[in-house]
């Protein structure tokens, strides 16, 4: 995730790895025999879907996450990140593991010689879990309650995480830090002239006017994208920095 005013330089650091050199990673940092590797949608780091040849014990689908070039320069941020997904897991969410590397670390910093320069990124794996993004799944009334029960847990127990490098997830420009709504203006012009670009004027206004001068008030939380496999761009509160994210187990056929 980038900033408003640093996502341009963002997106010139965003990973270009191929499927062949995601492969390589994953063999030569984690130690897989990797039988298929697909790319993953993703933002401004690189993700891969990583299969492997079938084992008596343990997964054979996993997530090879590649940050790029300026994130990779805060390690700290990658290794809270991988904690949390630790604690949650401990704590009975369905959340991807966390894997080792050879060395026995939560990610490996490698240098890749680009011709011109030498790049380094983080990298980082996790298991895959199976699922369906919440935006090809039919909106029910249901569904949002699961989803917000599932958050105010997420909540509730992320209260209880501790870390020494906690600090490292607060960034003051981060536009998906929900007190950063205003940052959006900047961003109005690729809406065009329409009802769409009123609305969200009109939001950024009241958001001004309504919540800022209130923000003091809210109890602060940090819900971070965390390699589940069903994601949902989610405000769940005026002072949330992130993605909120959910689990969608496959549905048995009827």
């Amino acid at each position: 995730m980038s900033s408003g005013n640093d996502q341009q330089s963002e997106a010139l650091s965003k990973p270009t790895f191929s499927e062949e050199q995601a492969s390589a990673l994953a063999e030569s940092v984690f130690g897989l025999k990797v039988s298929k590797v697909q790319p993953l949608p993703s933002y401004d780091d690189q993700n891969f879907h990583v299969y492997v040849s079938k084992t008596k014990n343990g997964p054979t689908e996993y997530v090879l996450k590649i940050s790029n070039t300026k994130a990779s320069k805060n390690p700290d941020r990658i290794e809270v990140l991988n904690h949390v997904i630790m604690f949650l897991k401990a704590a009975g969410f369905p959340t991807s593991s966390v894997c080792r590397t050879k060395g026995d670390n939560t990610a490996s910093l490698v240098s890749i010689d680009s011709g011109s320069e030498i790049k380094s990124y983080l990298v980082r794996l996790l298991t895959y879990l199976p699922g369906r993004p919440i935006a090809e799944i039919p909106i029910s009334p249901q569904l949002l309650y699961e989803i917000g029960k599932l958050a105010a847990k997420l909540d509730k127990t992320l209260q209880k995480f501790h870390h020494p490098k906690l600090s490292s997830l607060h960034r003051k420009n981060f536009i998906w830090n929900l007190k950063n709504v205003p940052l959006l203006e900047k961003y109005l012009y690729v809406l065009g002239q329409n009802r769409n670009r009123e609305i969200v004027e009109h939001v950024i206004h009241l958001f001004k006017e309504e919540v800022k001068p209130k923000l003091s008030h809210f109890r602060e939380f940090l819900l971070c994208h965390l390699g589940w496999s069903a994601v949902a761009r989610s405000q769940l509160t005026a002072a949330s920095t992130s993605w909120a994210q959910a689990i969608l187990p496959p549905q048995t056929p009827k």
